[in-house]
């Protein structure tokens, strides 16, 4: 896929602010407009990120319904009813579930927890669940990554004299929410809370620090389920600024210092050990294993591996978690292969704004992986669906650049039985005979809302450096950004006008990557570009190049050097 590059502008008056900051810091400019584009223009703003603190932490009072959830949470400890923790299937109902249970079994024995069944339940409370609360005498259910828009449920259960808490982070219908005794989502209409990004963790977390903080339980009981919240937001994608990066730090911190022996288990199985693990690791080597619980066989299988201290336990737990992740991986790689012949054989494919694959045969845990993937292939906002019982069709939609798809799937919403996400992905089931007209309305949406620059992909580019600027206090400084993610993008740079130096050359198995060392005419620097062998003949015959990349240490015998990360190269030629 060829990608075009957008490096990052910057008025004058950042340029002005650039340069204040880097004569208060006593940092170079590069640093100070970096910090500058991050809306850091002041050394107190510069000092609240370069050092994260929990006491920068909002007030959770301040969420509409925090009061009522909390009076709610302390009746049911006094009285000693069933309370049962309620999660959604992925990771970030399951690290939710699994941090209100730790925090809440100090305080009551009455505890139960839930995670939902993907095939026989689907997404969000189930009426399965809630009878289950009812059989187990459970007088409150505390819902977690979920509710938002479940105004049924909730009568359901109002009707078996069950009370819902719902802790949610998704959108709801409108003005409307649940008549439970207390909705906290920060998306509301109504919100008062000054951050709308947390992660479902995250506002299952702002619930217990307010009891604790109401009945004077010490904040240190937090300390060891950070580590929950650092894998929700770095899986669930959502902006790591403001409280989440807070989170996601002392998240990081644990896991790489102390983490529980469930989460050591998946490190150990993710030949992660003696590595500094970091936001991408947690995406992308310890979530999927996570989530391969709830998508193969039942996500309750996480949680019991996240809330165990026992390590024969965690290790039985872990085995099995792996042995799913490894099936989620076959099962992935044939639905997307099926897609793609699909989509190549079909003569109506071309032209189209959208795609939107659908076959009774596939296993529909892994639509949203394949969807992802089938987007970065054609680049189009993807839906992938698969059945779900004799009646209806579900899965995953991921979008491309900054295009909404959730109000995509809305414009359709009469269509559906069921959906939900948010700007970059959603899920959602309909009619099995309501396909063919979905499709075609789906595509007139995106058609007539979609612009040229959300259908070309894109690159974002922090800024142009010259090699003379990737010095060790520049490199130091690099590091200080994370943790890195939505909002606060890992920097990738642009350096123009660069030459083979020496050897360059193809590296791996079948010579598929490029290994590179790349001069200005004065400075050199080593380079590793995965996937692009294909590019050393050209360097290699003296042609001039510009080359997108991340920087990095790399050590090797011992030895640590920068080196570049690259992403693409443009020849100059």
């Amino acid at each position: 896929m060829e990608y075009s590059w957008k490096i990052n502008p910057i008025n004058e008056q950042q340029k002005n602010e650039a340069l204040q900051l880097s004569q208060a810091l006593k940092i170079d400019a590069v640093m100070a407009r970096m910090l500058v584009q991050r809306s850091i223009t002041n050394a107190q703003q510069a000092q609240d990120f370069f050092r994260p603190s929990l006491e920068k932490l909002v007030d959770p009072f301040l969420m509409n319904d925090m009061e009522q959830a909390v009076e709610r949470l302390h009746e049911a400890i006094l009285k000693h009813e069933n309370i049962l923790v309620y999660g959604d299937y992925d990771v970030d109902g399951i690290t939710a579930v699994a941090l209100v249970y730790r925090f809440l079994s100090n305080l009551t024995k009455n505890l139960l927890f839930y995670i939902p069944d993907r095939y026989s339940e689907g997404y969000g409370i189930s009426f399965q669940g809630i009878d289950f609360a009812h059989e187990k005498k459970c007088s409150l259910i505390i819902a977690l990554d979920c509710g938002i828009k479940e105004m049924n449920k909730v009568e359901y259960a109002t009707q078996k004299g069950i009370d819902f808490i719902i802790c949610d982070h998704h959108l709801p219908k409108g003005d409307i929410i649940p008549n439970a005794v207390a909705v906290l989502d920060a998306k509301r209409n109504d919100n008062t809370y000054p951050f709308t990004e947390l992660s479902g963790c995250g506002v299952g977390y702002k619930f217990m620090c307010a009891y604790a903080l109401k009945h004077k339980i010490s904040l240190e009981a937090f300390d060891s389920l950070y580590e929950l919240l650092a894998l929700s937001i770095a899986v669930d994608i959502v902006p790591i600024v403001s409280e989440n990066r807070i989170l996601a730090y002392y998240g990081l911190k644990q896991i790489n210092e102390h983490p529980c022996v469930g989460i050591q288990k998946l490190i150990d199985l993710s030949a992660l050990n003696g590595k500094n693990i970091d936001i991408h690791d947690l995406g992308f080597r310890l979530g999927p294993r996570i989530n391969a619980s709830g998508r193969i066989n039942l996500g309750i299988k996480a949680v019991h591996l996240l809330i165990t201290s026992d390590n024969d336990e965690a290790v039985a737990y872990a085995k099995e978690i792996e042995e799913y992740n490894t099936e989620r991986q076959t099962l992935q790689s044939s639905l997307y292969q099926e897609a793609v012949e699909h989509l190549k054989n079909d003569a109506n494919n071309e032209g189209k704004k959208t795609t939107v694959v659908y076959s009774p045969d596939w296993h529909r845990s892994v639509a949203g992986i394949v969807a992802s993937k089938l987007t970065e292939t054609f680049y189009r906002p993807t839906i992938v669906l698969a059945d779900f019982n004799d009646e209806l069709i579900s899965g995953s939609a991921r979008s491309v650049g900054d295009f909404n798809i959730h109000d995509a799937i809305c414009a359709c919403s009469d269509l559906l039985t069921h959906f939900g996400g948010h700007h970059f992905a959603a899920g959602l089931s309909m009619k099995r005979e309501n396909l063919e007209l979905f499709q075609q309305r789906f595509e007139e949406y995106v058609q007539t809302h979609i612009n040229q620059e959300q259908q070309s992909p894109t690159i974002n580019i922090e800024m142009e450096l010259q090699l003379s600027d990737i010095t060790p206090r520049f490199v130091k400084f690099l590091y200080c950004l994370e943790p890195c993610g939505p909002e606060n993008p890992a920097p990738l740079f642009v350096t123009r006008n660069l030459l083979n130096f020496k050897n360059t050359r193809r590296v791996g198995t079948n010579g598929e990557h490029l290994r590179v060392e790349l001069t200005d005419g004065q400075n050199v620097i080593s380079g590793i570009g995965f996937g692009m062998g294909d590019f050393a003949e050209r360097i290699l015959k003296g042609e001039k190049i510009d080359v997108c990349y991340a920087v990095q240490e790399n050590t090797f015998n011992g030895k640590t050097t920068t080196q570049m990360m690259i992403k693409d190269i443009h020849f100059k030629s």
